[in-house]
Order: structure tokens, then C-alpha cells, then sequence
């Protein structure tokens, strides 16, 4: 494909699918959140859960990339990985996040500003123990983030599948849950001549804040 003849420039649409104001916001994000999370899967958006998450390592640079959202439970925001991939050591530095979700067929953009620390052992447990067999044994077989051929990782996870049958896999020790406590959240609503609706959310000393932003 010939990128040259692409006006980049001229790529826009009119959002005007909905409004977002003040009255249709609670007094704390999360209500608003969980529903945003509801339309999204009555909307059969692909990948509803789908988030961007992005961190810093020891020099600053800051590093995204898409994960999935397992669980809410206020004020946390629950995902799942290897504690020992690159996102779990620049955590492991730096707790601080970001994560943005976008919902293209609802013009809707959330972003969530947080500290990520480990989840409880248990409700690691628990959540492995649902996961398919398959990725179960994708998580011992996986030395995420680390340089391996295609052929090598394939021989892992054969290895660990004739080692752990079905229903008896057990939680790696380094692989399990995150939780980002929500500090800060922006919902974001595409508006007409881009006048967008931004109402931004803000945690200090135990109480909720929220306010209007210019688009």
C-alpha cells in the first residue's frame, strides 16, 4: 500500500453519539465507570475490556502496552501477568500507572491514573485456577519479555503440559495479579466541532473531586 497518498491530515470524523454532563455524573467515578464498562459489552465492542497500560522504567522512559481488565472492585482495577516481564519490573521501580481505554463505537475514552501493587495471593489462586488449561500452561512456558525462539517456546509449553495435566496446574510464583488504586480518572465523550466532554475525577485526603475540562 502506497502510505504517500494518504492525506493524513484530512482523517477526522464528527463524533455525536452522546453527551456527558455534570447531572449525569455521580459524586464517586466508580458507578460511572462500571456502566461505561456495561455499554461497552452491550455494544459487542471487541475486546471491551481491552486497556492500554503504561509505565516508566529506572530512567524515566515510559513503556505502553494492552492488557485486559479482570476485575473492579473499588478502588481497584484488577489485571493479570508475570511479575517478572518488563511491566512487572518497571512496577516493581516505579508503581505509579496510567491506563486508557478506548471504545471506538461509543466515541468514548476513559483514563485512569493509579499506584499498581500485587494483588492477594488468593485472588491470584482463584483467578488462575479459571483461566483455560491452555493458558494456564502459557504462563509456566513463558518467560515473558525475555529473547526465545519460536521453537524453544513451543518445546516449553509441551514440556509443561506432559508435567501438569488438565485441572491440576498449579499457579506459577511469578505470575499473578496487579491492582491499580485509583487516584485519577477522566471520562472522556466525543462531542461535535470537537467540543468533548471531559469530566475528571480526583482522590485527595478520602474524598472524591470532580470538575468540568476544556476539550
Amino acid at each position: 500500500m502506497d502510505t504517500s497518498r494518504i492525506d493524513w491530515q484530512a482523517l477526522r470524523r464528527e463524533y455525536k453519539q452522546a453527551t456527558l454532563s455534570e447531572a449525569d455524573t455521580p459524586a464517586e467515578p466508580f458507578p460511572l465507570l462500571l456502566r461505561w464498562l456495561e455499554e461497552a459489552v452491550h455494544a459487542q465492542v471487541p475486546e471491551p475490556n481491552a486497556f492500554v497500560l503504561a509505565t516508566a522504567d529506572a530512567t524515566g522512559q515510559p513503556h505502553a502496552r494492552v492488557v485486559l481488565l479482570k476485575g473492579v472492585e473499588p478502588p481497584y482495577l484488577y489485571f493479570y501477568t508475570n511479575y517478572e516481564s518488563a511491566k512487572g519490573q518497571e512496577i516493581a521501580q516505579n508503581p505509579r500507572v496510567a491506563a486508557t481505554f478506548w471504545w471506538e463505537p461509543l466515541e468514548r475514552q476513559l483514563r485512569v491514573e493509579g499506584i499498581a501493587e500485587k494483588a492477594p495471593p488468593a485472588v491470584s489462586d482463584a483467578y488462575f485456577a479459571r483461566r483455560p488449561y491452555g493458558s494456564q500452561i502459557g504462563a509456566w512456558a513463558s518467560p515473558q519479555s525475555r529473547p526465545i525462539s519460536r521453537e524453544a517456546l513451543e518445546q516449553r509449553w509441551a514440556t509443561y503440559a506432559a508435567q501438569y495435566p488438565e485441572g491440576r496446574v498449579p499457579r506459577p510464583p511469578y505470575w499473578g495479579g496487579y491492582r491499580i488504586r485509583v487516584e485519577r480518572i477522566e471520562f472522556w465523550q466525543g462531542r461535535p466541532s470537537r467540543l468533548h466532554d471531559r469530566i475528571v475525577y480526583w482522590r485527595e485526603g478520602g474524598h472524591w473531586h470532580k470538575v468540568r475540562l476544556a476539550p
